[in-house]
């Protein structure tokens, strides 16, 4: 057995390696600085309780974007001088984000498992010049709370060394296995395993795969799940094709690449066009209303009823009319999964999205991507039950506007304004929540730009107090209500990793079952036109980096 010791590195602070909502996330370039990925890590391992670290278990993988099994190295040999127990790996360094909650929630009693390293830039894009990141998921499986993520920040800004077991050979994470070290704490083991199994047990105790599975076999359905060679792709297989009995042809880019292919992972409409072209689009705002109006009919593990339903501030108002309807209780949060995750540790929240393509419910911590799938094709195995021929199917589309006939449509759309001088972007939201304390000069704007824009009846900057535990969150957006339930909603936004990006969401409510077939852009056109944010002259800009 390999006998390691445990070095102190001097080293010296960095400036802004301040977490945002999903981690810290740079360009690679920053990150391999000497010293910046390490000095991270050791203050995440500082802001923890001592008994929480030592003797514990640390779940370690990411999305397979480049630099991770470098920093899944330096992870180990820091997790094993600062006295962790042992370090879980997925195979090959892979786990997907939902992946790794249930493993850290799964744990937790039967080892003393303290949370996870999650090497992840979410829809950011990979590449050795492109972006990493890395955030630290608690031991209920969710991301760290605002507490935590304050005392890494303050941390890191003053911390003078790290620990590493600098003479750790590099440990094989490409076959599954345990391999044992000895250290001045005793023995240190690093596990690789192969978490799908895990995984697909979960889903199957959730959804009915029998219903799907007949769905699938019909001889006029099809389907296409495309991974964007993201690290979902790596349980594609499994559960559609060897669990669900899925052609392997209704699979696309399902091998995880550290370059995502060259491609990008966000699957909005402007980098997944084609898969959109395929199929009919489904916002993601509308796909947690239409999950949440449907789903205890339609999925086992709701059938005893939903607890609540919860939605991100700028997320559209869709689910509010469905918890409206159906007398459920809603809740309005930042942006953030860790505002869902309380709500759900305390049992007031079943189902949640965010308008930035993230879905989910309370069986772990975070958004799932492929649950979201299973739970659309339970919705149209339980839609189409009464069809045993399968003559002709209920399609999602007829399911989307079945559902916009009954609730109404939002129109919606959001503009990103990337890379923005930070300096800049700070004056534009100084200036619109100025612009709030003059609603009647709003809408002198409004009325004079456009006739068939709805009067503005309300504005604030939206501030969160979280009903589990009293903490408050402010300036989590500027937000414009209009009297016909429209909206403008404008963020400045915490995922980039260069500059600012400003985020800019376009919402409008249309009650009229007539009006529910309009073209999107034209129906969201009077809004878009009112330009209330004066983006030019603020930031030179005159139109999006990104459309969704």
């Amino acid at each position: 057995m390999v006998v390691f010791k445990v070095a102190r590195v001097e080293t010296t602070p960095f400036e802004g390696q301040k977490p945002g909502t999903s981690g810290l996330r740079k360009k690679v370039k920053v990150f391999i600085q000497p010293n910046y990925f390490q000095n991270f890590v050791q203050s995440t391992f500082n802001a923890l309780a001592p008994e929480k670290v030592r003797g514990a278990t640390l779940v370690v993988s990411g999305d397979g974007r480049y630099f991770s099994k470098d920093a899944i190295q330096i992870i180990i040999k820091m997790a094993a001088a600062n006295g962790v127990r042992c370090i879980s790996v997925g195979q090959n360094g892979l786990l997907s984000t939902p992946t790794v909650s249930p493993v850290i929630r799964e744990r937790v009693g039967i080892d003393v498992t303290f949370g996870g390293f999650i090497l992840t830039a979410s829809h950011n894009p990979g590449g050795p010049h492109e972006d990493f990141g890395i955030k630290y998921n608690m031991e209920n499986g969710g991301p760290s709370p605002e507490g935590i993520i304050d005392k890494i920040y303050e941390n890191t800004k003053t911390i003078k060394e790290y620990l590493i077991a600098e003479d750790l050979p590099n440990v094989d994470i490409s076959m599954t296995g345990v391999t044992s070290f000895g250290g001045p704490e005793g023995q240190f083991d690093v596990e690789v395993f192969d978490s799908a199994s895990d995984y697909v047990k979960l889903m199957k105790s959730i959804f009915d795969f029998e219903s799907i599975m007949k769905l699938i076999s019909s001889s006029n359905f099809s389907f296409c799940y495309d991974a964007l060679h993201g690290v979902a792709g790596a349980y594609a297989k499994r559960i559609f094709v060897e669990e669900l009995g899925a052609q392997e042809s209704s699979l696309q880019n399902c091998m995880p690449k550290e370059d995502f292919g060259g491609g990008h992972p966000d699957p909005n409409l402007t980098y997944a066009k084609e898969l959109v072209a395929r199929l009919f689009f489904v916002t993601p705002s509308d796909s947690v209303a239409i999950i949440a109006a449907n789903a205890v009919e339609a999925i086992p593990y709701f059938s005893a009823g939903l607890k609540g339903v919860a939605r991100s501030m700028p997320t559209s108002a869709a689910l509010d009319v469905v918890a409206k309807h159906l007398n459920l209780k809603f809740f309005e949060v930042p942006t953030g999964w860790k505002f869902f995750g309380n709500l759900m540790d305390a049992g007031l929240c079943s189902v949640c999205g965010e308008e930035s393509f993230g879905t989910g419910s309370d069986h772990i911590r975070e958004k799932d991507g492929i649950w979201a799938v299973l739970a659309w094709l339970s919705l149209l195995a339980h839609k189409n039950k009464e069809n045993p021929h399968g003559e002709k199917l209920v399609t999602v589309e007829d399911i989307v506007r079945q559902h916009w006939a009954t609730y109404g449509r939002h129109y919606y759309t959001r503009y990103d304004y990337e890379n923005v001088d930070a300096g800049a972007a700070k004056e534009l939201m100084v200036y619109l929540v100025k612009l709030q304390s003059f609603l009647s000069e709003v809408n002198e704007i409004v009325k004079g730009m456009h006739s068939d824009v709805s009067k503005v009846v309300h504005a604030d900057e939206f501030e969160y107090k979280d009903p589990v535990d009293g903490s408050i969150s402010k300036h989590q957006g500027i937000r414009y209500l209009f009297e016909d339930g429209s909206r403008l909603v404008f963020c400045l936004s915490g995922t980039g990793s260069e500059g600012a990006t400003i985020r800019l969401y376009i919402e409008q409510y249309e009650k009229d079952p007539s009006k529910i077939d309009r073209d999107s852009q034209d129906a969201l056109a009077p809004l878009v036109a009112l330009r209330l944010s004066k983006m030019q002259e603020f930031i030179g800009r005159t139109t999006p980096t990104v459309i969704t």
